[in-house]
């Protein structure tokens, strides 16, 4: 399921001005949630799930794009660190026993899982996106990291609402 939203989310994208070619879109809140509520093996499969999917045509990329090509382009990074990122997110959450009860998670902890998560992104997505568009490493950590932090806070403080709420249940 979070796989399918994944594709949904990205359909709510729109152009960052701080950072042409690179938008901002709603995957990154797909990602906090597959790693919170799937945790670290099914969060991780569930994102490498939706990267199959845009790589074998299905329109889940932002922008409705699809393809191989996608995964070899500018954004390519951020596209294939969702896995990783997902993982993570999900140990930093559940540890090393299972799946917790997420009423049990401490606030810092789950902001931690995804400032850590939205790091591994970045550590990702900058590399890629400097290697393709012909500026300096500074000047690609702003237009690709930096100019999207409030964005990332905000969908930081959506997972945080979805999951204190008490109409979203894991099951």
């Amino acid at each position: 399921l979070l796989a399918a939203l994944m594709g949904a989310f990205a359909f709510v994208s729109f152009p960052n001005p701080l950072s042409p070619g690179v938008p901002v879109t709603a995957q990154v809140l797909g990602v906090f949630l597959a790693g919170i509520y799937l945790g670290p093996a099914w969060g991780g499969f569930a994102m490498a799930l939706y990267l199959l999917a845009g790589v074998l045509g299905a329109p889940v990329f932002s922008g409705a794009s699809a393809g191989l090509g996608e995964i070899f382009g500018p954004t390519g990074g951020y596209l294939l660190s969702y896995p990783f990122a997902a993982a993570l997110i999900g140990a930093i959450v559940h540890g090393a026993d299972g799946l917790v009860d997420l009423e049990t998670v401490s606030l810092p902890r789950l902001v931690a899982a995804m400032g850590v998560g939205v790091l591994v992104i970045y550590g990702f997505g900058i590399p890629v996106y400097w290697y393709y568009l012909d500026t300096s490493f500074v000047a690609a950590v702003f237009a690709a990291g930096v100019a999207f932090v409030p964005a990332e806070l905000v969908k930081m403080a959506a997972a945080v609402g979805i999951v204190r709420s008490d109409e979203v249940q894991a099951t």
